[in-house]
């Protein structure tokens, strides 16, 4: 085996809001990428609008700076365990990988879920302390807190041996010891060249390039992202590819890109331990080997975890279908959920019974809310149904996913959560008091237990408290779990609403809707105080007659509508109901349009 030592790859992994990304930004930075006065947005590898919203990483992405003559290729990963399928395949390309962990709150969930995948591939870690900026940094209590999360995970001797970094991503300074504040990120540079291996190769072996992401460029169609792990490939070449029944279809590589800061660079020829993007291939999905065209080897096919939620997507036909999206029909909105599954190997689609329904399978509710939101921006009309936990069956027995949640809170409100928790099918396995005030809880909880609690923890909590949560493997079900306690306030007929309606309503629930917004029979316009549904009229006008004051209608006190978001909705609704989602608006409604027929 040879090595190219100008070459290295590595993968930031860390929980969500650790600082992955700002991280990423400082090396590009300090790599000497931009001009001095260039104007370059923050976070500039959060290139989705979603990603800047949420400031979470969704998609994994690829940038390369040059240090001293090396090509150091980055790859900046989630830490949601929901887009997990993203870090399986990521870890694929490196050879090495950087765990950021918070000063503060030490390693989550989601640094095990990942530092777990790591492990398993043989990846060597470097490990870096950050934000040891904040007034609750206790970064010396939070590296023996790794080392036993390391020991936890089964570490081997090397791995357990990890040099240790402090930085202040924000300020782009690194540090060996914390007596002594860095004034660059040089220190984390050479770490890297000194920890990570340079790819290795066999130069006997011809073309093997396995595809882990998908991309598409409107000029020359679908891109190909992954590692070159034997041969070398260059444009125009003709390539075998190798799919998993075994078949090969020849092809041609059109143009070859390789990665220079945040750019796609055309380039003429890439060898092994390049991480390069190919055009021209249109028929490979993710996993799938691109090889010699005349000596084809395969390489092992990616395992992926298994969905645990699925939902069903259906075309919108509700009262006011069609009026706000450009894609209504059913044949759109397959095409879009079947490009999905395509690029995306941690979504499943599913024909059903019905031409207009699908069933998408993913790794938790907010992958698929995600999905969702992105839908619906591109100008996707759809209705979705309740998140429902897939089970499997092992000897005669239903078996339901697990999942370990960890919650972090002030000590004040441990009876609130436990309290909750409870009726939740949840178990404590651990109790940590860090002495600050706050204490960390361990569950392991049935996944269903988990649909619509976040809205009542953040309630519970006062918004203070973390909540994370990891895949757990499966348990035997663990028997039924209530969900919503109340019952709905649904419109029983199409119309405007009136603030004179809802005044008189408001004793009976929460609204969900202010004045003069249309509604039609059937859509749910608030939560009812109780748990049975029920039919109201949120449409009728005050009657007009001469016998009253001017000044009647100014009394009028109205409380603002509770206005929820994609994953509030998601949680809210049960299995009689639907979220109708447009570009615009986000609508409840129950399943059947006419009126006392529901009941």
């Amino acid at each position: 085996m040879e090595q190219r030592n100008t070459v290295r790859n590595i993968a930031i992994i860390a929980h969500v809001d650790h600082g992955k990304t700002t991280l990423v930004d400082a090396m590009l930075w300090q790599s000497g990428l931009f001009r001095e006065n260039q104007a370059v947005a923050e976070r500039m590898m959060d290139s989705m609008d979603l990603e800047r919203e949420k400031g979470i990483t969704i998609m994994a992405k690829n940038t390369a700076v040059n240090y001293r003559d090396v090509h150091i290729n980055i790859v900046d990963t989630p830490g949601h365990a929901d887009f997990g399928s993203e870090v399986e395949r990521t870890l694929t390309l490196v050879d090495g990988v950087l765990l950021l962990v918070d000063a503060a709150e030490g390693p989550l969930p989601q640094t095990r879920f990942v530092l777990k995948k790591a492990f398993e591939a043989g990846l060597p870690p470097i490990v870096v302390i950050n934000k040891i900026d904040r007034q609750d940094a206790r970064a010396k209590e939070v590296l023996d807190e790794v080392y036993d999360l390391f020991i936890d995970l089964d570490a081997t001797e090397e791995q357990i041996e990890f040099p240790v970094l402090f930085t202040n991503a924000r300020a782009g300074t690194a540090t060996r010891d914390l007596s002594e504040p860095g004034q660059t990120l040089e220190a984390l540079f050479e770490t890297i060249l000194t920890t990570v291996p340079a790819p290795r190769f066999d130069p006997a072996m011809g073309l093997q390039f396995r595809a882990a992401m998908l991309d598409w460029d409107d000029y020359v169609g679908r891109l190909i992202i992954g590692r070159i792990l034997n041969g070398r490939v260059r444009q125009a070449d003709r390539v075998s590819v190798v799919h998993r029944d075994g078949s090969i279809e020849q092809s041609k590589v059109t143009v070859l890109y390789g990665y220079e800061g945040l750019k796609r660079t055309e380039i003429a020829e890439a060898q092994a331990g390049d991480l390069v993007a190919i055009a021209g291939i249109d028929q490979i999905e993710i996993g799938e080997t691109v090889a010699d065209l005349e000596n084809p080897v395969a390489m092992p096919l990616i395992r992926i975890d298994e969905p645990t939620v699925s939902m069903l997507f259906s075309s919108n036909v509700s009262p006011f279908a069609g009026r706000e999206g450009r894609y209504v029909t059913s044949t759109q909105l397959r095409e879009r959920l079947m490009k999905e599954k395509r690029i995306n190997v941690g979504i499943r689609v599913d024909e059903t019974d019905s031409p207009d329904t699908f069933r998408v399978s993913g790794r938790g509710e907010l992958q698929l809310a995600i999905l969702i939101e992105m839908m619906r921006r591109e100008g996707f009309e759809m209705e979705v149904g309740k998140p429902e936990i897939i089970t499997r069956e092992v000897d005669g027995k239903t078996h339901e996913p697990m999942e370990l949640l960890v919650v972090d809170i002030p000590e004040d409100f441990i009876g609130a959560v436990t309290q909750k928790i409870g009726p939740r099918k949840g178990t404590m396995t651990k109790m940590v008091n860090h002495g600050t005030g706050r204490v960390r809880l361990e569950y392991r909880i049935p996944s269903r237990g988990l649909i619509g609690y976040r809205n009542e923890f953040l309630t519970d909590t006062r918004g203070t408290g973390l909540l994370n949560h990891l895949f757990d493997g499966w348990d035997e079900w663990q028997g039924e779990i209530p969900h919503r306690q109340n019952g709905a306030l649904v419109a029983d007929r199409t119309g405007r609403t009136t603030g004179y309606a809802i005044d008189h309503l408001q004793a009976r629930g929460v609204m969900f809707v202010s004045p003069g917004v249309e509604v039609y029979e059937s859509q749910v316009v608030g939560e009812n105080s109780r748990d049975n549904d029920l039919d109201v009229n949120i449409t009728k006008e005050k009657k007009l007659t001469n016998m009253r004051a001017s000044t009647a209608d100014e009394g009028i006190k109205l409380t603002p509508p509770r206005v929820m978001n994609l994953e509030q909705c998601l949680e809210w609704i049960r299995e009689d109901e639907l979220l109708e989602v447009t570009p615009k608006s986000l609508r409840l409604r129950k399943r059947a349009l006419g009126g006392r027929r529901r009941f």
